[in-house]
């Protein structure tokens, strides 16, 4: 018996060998080789592993025959082999998708294009598996498409917060308030940080803390949401205050500045520009200045912002005034 067995198919014994010498070349050729060749590595690879499992289903099923075995069957066996050639194409599949993923980032895509067109191609690799898997077996595709709709339903009914979140995040990508990589903060609720990644039920966002915050995507559909890293221009806003022994020299200060940032390269001119006294302070008379810059660099800005500041520290001091400080006077009656 056991003579026959091995003699039963020998071509096919040989090619079974020569599949797993192959796999076991091309398994160092992904590895080692240049990233270009990782796609017709898992392809091969593939085709080499369904190769082996088919092998393998068939001495099991000759074996099954030949020695009457009880506790298996030529159906279990091949089912076992087909649900394996699945496994091993979502996992091929799976490394592809990444690879291709990687690779277009590293080409200048966006990043959150890039994510979210791959997470929807592994889920239709998951939903083509199942369906073949589903026919192999028996079932029929109006039967599968039956059990899904019955599924999904029960689905619905467990999981309405996943549901909730899944779709949210479906919004999140078509409306785009904000992309992987932007700064996003919310005045209704304490988030404000780097979003880091963008899931199918949570967002991922690093805080200025370096600390992750993980955030229910059906929350951005109740809240409001800025993303300042959005912004045209990046604002200079303060209010300068002197002394009031220098209230006749108020107006020269004021057109003085103004003059500066109307003739300030690092200043858009195009965006307001308000130089103004505006205010009888408590112990100061107070100038509004408002501009914007050009950059949106937080770096770059703070640099600028700084030359303005030392700059209306100088006009100031060159006309003989200076800044006020919080101070009472007291008047003594002579009685």
């Amino acid at each position: 018996m056991f003579r026959d067995v091995f003699i039963h198919n020998s071509l096919g014994v040989i090619f079974m060998l020569l599949a797993i010498v192959a796999l076991v070349v091309n398994f160092y050729m992904v590895r080692f080789s240049k990233k270009n060749y990782i796609v017709i590595g898992c392809l091969l690879s593939l085709l080499l592993w369904s190769c082996i499992i088919i092998l393998i289903g068939d001495y099991l099923s000759f074996l099954i025959d030949g020695f009457h075995i009880k506790y298996l069957s030529r159906t279990v066996v091949r089912i076992l082999s087909i649900l394996l050639i699945v496994t091993v194409f979502i996992r091929k599949a799976f490394i592809v998708i990444d690879y291709l993923e990687r690779r277009q980032v590293s080409k200048g895509r966006d990043v959150t294009d890039s994510r979210v067109i791959s997470k929807v191609l592994k889920i239709i690799v998951l939903l083509i598996s199942l369906l073949v898997f589903g026919q192999q077996v028996g079932m029929s595709f109006s039967g599968l498409l039956a059990f899904g709709g019955i599924g999904g339903i029960a689905v619905g009914m467990a999981g309405k917060d996943i549901l909730s979140n899944f779709f949210s995040g479906v919004m999140l990508y078509f409306d785009r308030p904000f992309n992987i990589g932007d700064w996003i903060r919310s005045p209704d609720r304490n988030i404000e940080g780097v979003v880091a990644e963008i899931g199918w039920r949570l967002t991922k966002v690093i805080t200025f803390e370096n600390r992750p915050m993980y955030i229910p995507n059906s929350l951005f559909s109740d809240i409001s949401l800025e993303n300042p890293g959005r912004m045209t221009n990046r604002r200079i806003k303060t209010t300068i205050g002197l002394r009031y022994e220098d209230s006749k020299k108020i107006s020269l200060i004021v057109e003085d500045i103004r003059n500066y940032l109307m003739h300030e390269e690092s200043i858009d001119q195009r965006q307001t520009l308000l130089v103004y006294f505006n205010e009888f302070g408590d112990s100061s008379l107070n100038i509004m200045v408002y501009c914007f810059t050009y950059t949106r660099d937080w770096e770059e800005w703070l640099d600028i912002q700084q030359k303005v500041y030392l700059r209306i520290v100088d006009i100031v001091h060159n006309h003989k005034a200076d800044f006020a400080y919080p101070s009472t006077t007291l008047y003594f009656s002579s009685n």
